[in-house]
């Protein structure tokens, strides 16, 4: 069979952990689906800049939206970033060339994913973005694949492994917001301009794909409540813990008769549920299907090899020749986004 053949759009800590994945496990992977896979041309913003992963013998391109309509590649794999710009006009390149796409930006797909979805519909190929919500754990495949056959009532989860860090230093070390801050900016888990993760965009944007896929309604990012971490101090962190609850920044998206509630916002948690022993920069998703039950999927939210392996499954899936509507429901029949009235800030997790 014939190797399938990548282009690889971004080589910063991601892209690099790819790379380094596939030059490891590509015997491997190859046993798995029946064909090699072979990168066939890379792009980043500098070709001088020294990577960990080797580029050697790899065709390079400075433009991305070129290698995107490159003949040498049939997948093109995103990992540029960025809600619009280059990202978004280098995916649509390869969605028109009739590619499969393979992207972990969130913010393009939570302002442009219903349109993305849609294109990729019309000219037959995949657009697949596990990586883009909480890294490694497999929760896009978990509700278009293995729940697919439930009518999810409900699901919400710690999405942002910064906020979550934070939390968790000022519950277990008892040190206030801006101390524990500083010292995940230190150890870049925050950036300098940390504002996306501790104001909870990050999350929302993440919340936004979930939502369409759980409930078979269009993406969208402007009806979702949004609150941050920011105002927290050590004495809510106490008080909370006096009462048996702990705190912390949750997305949620329920399903209602009035319409879809979805909101990020600090939540209280009882201290004995599974939801609340998710410390660290780890992220956790549950999900409440009609049938299935409620299901708690904890890992890696982030991280080089995490969000590698994310994207390799999805490459995997492509190899075997698995596509399916991005967002589960083909966009012809996604419903409209009906915004509900918010409820109380609690989680009532157990």
């Amino acid at each position: 069979m014939e190797p399938l053949k990548l282009g690889i759009a971004g080589l910063g800590t991601v892209g690099a952990g790819l790379l380094e994945l596939l030059t490891a496990n590509g015997a491997h992977f190859a046993n798995i689906v029946g064909r090699e896979i072979r990168i066939t041309g890379v792009s980043a913003r500098s070709r001088s800049k020294a990577r960990d992963a080797a580029t050697a013998g790899i065709p390079w391109f400075d433009d991305p939206v070129a290698l995107a309509r490159d003949p040498s590649n049939a997948v093109f794999v995103e990992l540029i970033g960025g809600e619009d710009g280059i990202a978004k006009a280098a995916v649509e390149a390869a969605l028109n060339a009739k590619k499969h796409v393979v992207t972990a930006n969130k913010a393009l797909l939570a302002k442009h994913g219903f349109e993305l979805a849609r294109l990729a519909e019309k000219n037959g190929v995949a657009l697949n973005f596990e990586a883009a919500v909480a890294g490694g754990i497999p929760v896009i495949k978990t509700l278009r694949e293995a729940l697919g056959a439930n009518r999810v009532r409900r699901v919400y989860g710690i999405l942002n492994g910064t906020c979550n860090y934070i939390l968790t230093q000022m519950q277990t070390e008892k040190r206030p917001f801006e101390d524990v801050l500083k010292e995940a900016q230190a150890l870049g888990y925050a950036e300098a301009d940390p504002t996306f993760d501790i104001g909870g965009f990050d999350t929302a944007h993440k919340l936004a794909l979930l939502t369409s896929l759980a409930f078979g309604t269009r993406v969208a990012f402007d009806q979702i409540h949004v609150e941050g971490i920011q105002s927290i101090t050590q004495a809510d962190i106490e008080a909370t813990d006096s009462l048996g609850y702990r705190i912390k920044l949750l997305g949620v998206a329920t399903e209602t008769e009035s319409g879809i509630e979805a909101r990020v916002s600090p939540a209280l948690v009882y201290k004995d549920s599974a939801i609340a022993e998710v410390s660290g920069v780890t992220n956790a998703v549950a999900i409440d299907g009609d049938f299935s039950g409620n299901i708690l999927l904890v890992g890696a939210g982030a991280g080089a090899k995490p969000t590698a392996s994310a994207i390799a499954g999805d490459i995997l899936d492509i190899a075997r020749g698995l596509i399916v509507p991005p967002f589960v429901t083909p966009t012809a029949k996604l419903k409209a986004h009906k915004r509900a009235k918010l409820d109380q800030h609690y989680g009532n997790r157990r």
